[in-house]
């Protein structure tokens, strides 16, 4: 079944809308490009003169181009080496945002009783911001590894693995739910880029929800709900408070 538009730029698939948002209980962001307005590590590399070769990278990652999410992400934080670390701070001052309608849905959200989840193959410096910016209950991400105020080019490992890529982010989600006694039918996982399809799919294929953000196709084509126009509280249209 192809994706039907609901209402424009408003797309679902796979089910009869609408939904109410009390049917679930635990709703998982991707955050870079989804919450974000920016791909942060991209961003980065601007400081370091690397930005288009970084941003090459990804976006062919974000477009499942590259099997190998890991190597294609350490590949781009040895670009980093030498980068300062003042150089985040300037990103995070000047450049990050929230996207529109991000706070307005997590209100809607935390007001029906979702517990929120941010899941990021992104890093840590920012994604804390953005879970203390939010109150996001549960964070997953990469943490830079920093020596004498400058990115090594390297990445730290952390106890429950090295990197945050597409399988992390499932097991992530499906271990929240679990700890919480939250059946998967009972969450909505939302993102944009290749590495979002495994969360999304263990959502959608045990009867929850997946929703693509201004996503790429790949992506846009397996969600239940594509938000191609708009802010991401546009959800609330299709999944009502």
């Amino acid at each position: 079944m192809a994706l039907q538009e609901y209402s424009a730029g408003l797309y679902v698939q796979n089910f009869e809308p609408p939904l109410s948002l009390n049917q679930f209980r635990l709703i998982a962001f991707d955050m870079d490009s989804t919450l974000i307005n920016i791909e942060c590590i991209d961003e980065v590399a601007d400081a370091a003169g690397r930005k288009a070769q970084v941003a090459a990278i990804t976006e062919a990652a974000m477009r499942g181009e590259i099997a190998d999410y890991k190597e294609s992400l350490r590949q781009r934080v040895q670009l980093l080496k030498g980068v300062p670390e003042s150089a985040l701070i300037e990103v995070y001052q000047r450049q990050l945002q929230l996207n529109p309608g991000a706070q307005n849905l997590v209100i809607a959200c935390k007001k029906s009783g979702l517990k929120i989840v941010l899941v990021s193959g992104g890093f840590t410096f920012f994604s804390d911001r953005v879970r203390d910016t939010l109150g996001i209950d549960f964070t997953r991400s990469n943490v830079f590894e920093i020596k004498d105020s400058l990115l090594t080019g390297k990445m730290i490992d952390q106890t429950w693995g090295d990197i945050c890529d597409g399988e992390e982010k499932r097991r992530m989600v499906i271990q929240t739910a679990t700890d919480l006694g939250i059946g998967m039918h009972q969450v909505i996982a939302m993102g944009d880029g290749a590495n979002d399809l495994p969360m999304m799919a263990a959502c959608a294929n045990a009867g929850g929800v997946s929703v693509a953000y201004h996503a790429k196709p790949k992506v846009r084509e397996q969600a239940m709900i594509a938000i191609e126009t708009g802010g991401l509280d546009r959800l609330l249209e299709v999944v009502r408070a």
